[in-house]
């Protein structure tokens, strides 16, 4: 067990002129970005998996309701995910007694996580760079997610393309034969007298 003596030298060691150590600083907020990047990428994956189990499920005959209801849990999710993510970065500004209560502390982690930047909160002078590099890590994250979401919304673009491919040829299946021959000529061209 440490004296108090050798934790104060060790502190010491991580102060230069009464401030923290701009290394050590950085250091631990590279691993703050590192953990809470790491917590993304199985969170999304996880999120995927049971997205793409779910959809494999979907057919142009599954019910539009059914269908909103993947979209609505799915987003839902990674919106958790990020919400979890925040949590983990205020935990430890909370423990080290950056900040005075926890609800603080989430609240300055998800303004810079969303790189808001608007807080009335501040960290102290010591430990200022820890909020930007938090910020790397909600643009990391929140650009992540955006591409989930691209990926997620052009598999319902190619289930509606598919279900207007089968509306249309329904729809010239039942028109009568005079009716499909004038729908293929050009524009302003009359058909032929018959």
């Amino acid at each position: 067990m440490e004296t108090v003596e050798q934790l104060a030298h060790s502190k010491a060691a991580l102060e230069v002129g009464g401030a923290t150590h701009p290394v050590f600083e950085i250091v631990i907020g590279v691993v703050l970005v590192i953990c809470v990047i790491t917590v993304h990428g199985i969170g999304v994956r996880i999120v995927s998996r049971r997205f793409s189990r779910a959809w494999s499920q979907v057919t142009v005959a599954t019910p539009h309701w059914r269908i909103n209801l993947i979209l609505m849990a799915t987003v839902g999710a990674l919106a958790s995910l990020h919400m979890i993510e925040g949590l983990l970065i205020a935990v430890p500004l909370f423990l080290s007694g950056l900040f005075p209560t926890l609800r603080d502390s989430y609240y300055f982690a998800l303004e810079s996580y969303t790189t808001l930047g608007a807080s009335t909160l501040a960290l102290p002078d010591a430990w200022r760079l820890l909020g930007p590099l938090i910020a790397t890590a909600g643009i990391f994250t929140y650009g992540w997610t955006g591409g989930v979401l691209v990926d997620i919304m052009s598999r319902y673009g190619k289930l509606d393309t598919q279900q207007a491919r089968i509306d249309a040829a329904q729809e010239r299946d039942e028109r009568p034969p005079a009716a499909q021959r004038d729908a293929g000529a050009a524009p302003g061209a009359a058909s032929a007298p018959q």
